[in-house]
């Protein structure tokens, strides 16, 4: 049936109302091949769950196109730079199957990424800033998993995606709790994060995904993101400070995030700085 010129305008200008209305808020996701027998619908699911214990804290957040296209990474999961040509930002998650809880784990971490790389404008030169301090946003998106899988495994409880999935929030709570266990194992007795850091931080600057170290600063940082969750839109002006000589101290990397930001986020900011001693 052909379209009328009016009603063409009529759909038009409902289309364009739809996406005021969403203004780069609302998630979508696209989900490629190789996830082995889980299905699009649930795969989409889990994510989504996981995206909004850390979305609905960042309400001054948008994309320039709300929308992930999600592929099985071989190697490991990945939040590339490019945007696809459709907008989407890409994620790959080496996960396949019905393992949930990794899927989860996997996805905050890269959303975490996402948020501090290519929310709100992405076009700013985020990409070359000073990388000697990647271990922080590294060990910020381990957190971002902890705090995601341990609010999803509340809210599974009493609102899961599928009825079904309710007794899932126990396997939920259980893979996260395995992971902070297996940080107090590698700090061992008479840990003091003062030292640790003193005696580790070098060897971050140099290799920023040394994960056993950034899950020992992820566990520091997570009472403080659980006591004021509105934290999480700090993220997103991480990247933008001043690139400097490309080998900034930690110091003058938080100056620079604090500076970047809102003063509403400052505080919080302060607050991380805090952990580390600055």
């Amino acid at each position: 049936m052909l379209t009328t010129r009016r009603q063409f305008i009529a759909l038009l200008l409902a289309a364009t109302s739809r996406a005021a209305e969403t203004g780069g808020r609302t998630l979508d996701f696209r989900i490629g091949d190789d996830f082995g027998k889980a299905s699009a619908a649930d795969i989409t699911a889990v994510l989504r769950s996981a995206a909004d214990t850390i979305w609905k804290h960042c309400p001054n957040t948008r994309w320039e196109v709300p929308g992930f296209f999600i592929f099985h990474s071989e190697k490991a999961p990945i939040t590339l730079f490019d945007h696809r040509a459709d907008g989407r930002i890409a994620i790959g998650l080496t996960s396949q199957g019905t393992l949930w809880s990794q899927f989860a784990y996997q996805f905050s971490h890269e959303f975490c990424h996402a948020l501090a790389g290519h929310s709100n404008d992405w076009h700013k030169p985020w990409i070359k800033a000073s990388k000697a301090n990647h271990w922080l946003e590294e060990s910020l998106c381990e957190t971002a998993s902890l705090f995601a899988m341990r609010a999803m495994s509340k809210s599974w409880q009493t609102a899961p995606p599928y009825p079904n999935w309710k007794s899932y929030s126990a396997s939920l709570a259980n893979y996260v709790a395995e992971r902070i266990e297996k940080v107090a194992t590698d700090k061992g007795e008479g840990f003091v994060f003062a030292k640790w850091l003193a005696e580790n931080e070098p060897a971050m600057r140099e290799n920023s995904t040394l994960r056993e170290k950034n899950n020992i600063v992820a566990v520091e940082l997570l009472p403080l993101f659980e006591a004021n969750p509105a934290g999480w839109e700090a993220i997103t002006f991480y990247n933008l400070g001043d690139n400097r000589d490309g080998k900034k101290t930690l110091a003058l990397h938080f100056a620079d995030w604090s500076a970047a930001a809102p003063a509403t986020q400052r505080e919080f900011i302060a607050k991380l700085a805090a952990v580390f001693g600055l």
